[in-house]
């Protein structure tokens, strides 16, 4: 199958790497587009007044690869435009550093704008998102993206699920359907993990900004929210906590329907 693969941390990311490297050995041909750095929590925005560079790069990944100094978005329309010797059977993002799980983060995630993209060009979308403690998330940050051999081998294990997934994900996806595959991993992750079939949870997230500064600023402060879900059915936050893999399909063609 013939796939392009996006994120929102950017073309260095080990988890980006790790996904790209498990669908190549699950004999897929992979075209890797993604942001020059991180685009976290961009959702889907695009870089309307500003001319956006592409650049052919190597990363050792096996397969073509490109960067953007765009969005995740950006990265999805030019790839399928202007990069790509032929059109892609589906458009792949991830595998994104930290959980993509409740309305709140999906709505701003750049990895599920990404698969969105690929809905709107009448691919199958799927997003990947490995969820992370919040000390080993912070850890990683503090490290430059850098992973140590534990954090490899749950990467590595999520990466193999995805690969094992993809294809059955694209063929239940029909053509123009604007459907996006939302999938998340547990921390940690492992070759014996269940997936589950999710909802998003219900995620109230005020108080993302501090206070008014003394030179008027105000800077994100990261909260993980107030879950207001109902009992049932399965969110993807609760099958997350209770060590599954969480599978939400997100059909955007039901969208205001009455």
């Amino acid at each position: 199958m013939r796939l392009l693969v996006t994120n929102d941390d950017g073309v260095g990311s080990v988890f980006l790497h790790e996904l790209v490297r498990a669908l190549i050995a699950a004999d897929h041909e992979v075209f890797v587009v993604a942001p020059r750095v991180e685009q976290s929590w961009t959702g889907a925005s695009k870089s309307r007044h500003r001319a956006v560079h592409s650049l052919k790069e190597e990363h050792e990944l096996g397969c073509p690869t490109w960067s953007v100094d765009g969005t995740p978005s950006d990265c999805v329309n030019i790839a399928l435009d202007h990069l790509l010797p032929s059109a892609p059977e589906a458009v792949v993002s991830g595998m994104n550093i930290g959980l993509n799980a409740s309305l709140a983060f999906i709505l701003g995630s750049g990895t599920v704008a990404g698969a969105c993209e690929g809905a709107l060009h009448g691919l199958p979308g799927i997003a990947f998102s490995q969820s992370l403690s919040i000390p080993v998330y912070d850890d990683l940050k503090d490290k430059a993206g850098m992973v140590g051999p534990g954090l490899l081998a749950i990467i590595r294990a999520s990466a193999k699920h995805a690969a094992r997934m993809t294809p059955s994900l694209v063929a239940s996806t029909p053509a123009q359907s604007f459907i996006v595959h939302n999938v998340n991993f547990p921390y940690p992750c492992m070759s014996a993990s269940e997936v589950r079939r999710t909802v998003p949870a219900r995620l109230m997230l005020p108080g993302l900004f501090s206070p008014r500064a003394e030179d008027g600023t105000h800077r994100l402060v990261f909260k993980l929210g107030e879950d207001t879900s109902p009992s049932s059915p399965l969110t993807d936050r609760s099958a997350l906590d209770s060590g599954f893999i969480s599978h939400s399909i997100l059909d955007f063609s039901k969208l205001g329907s009455i």
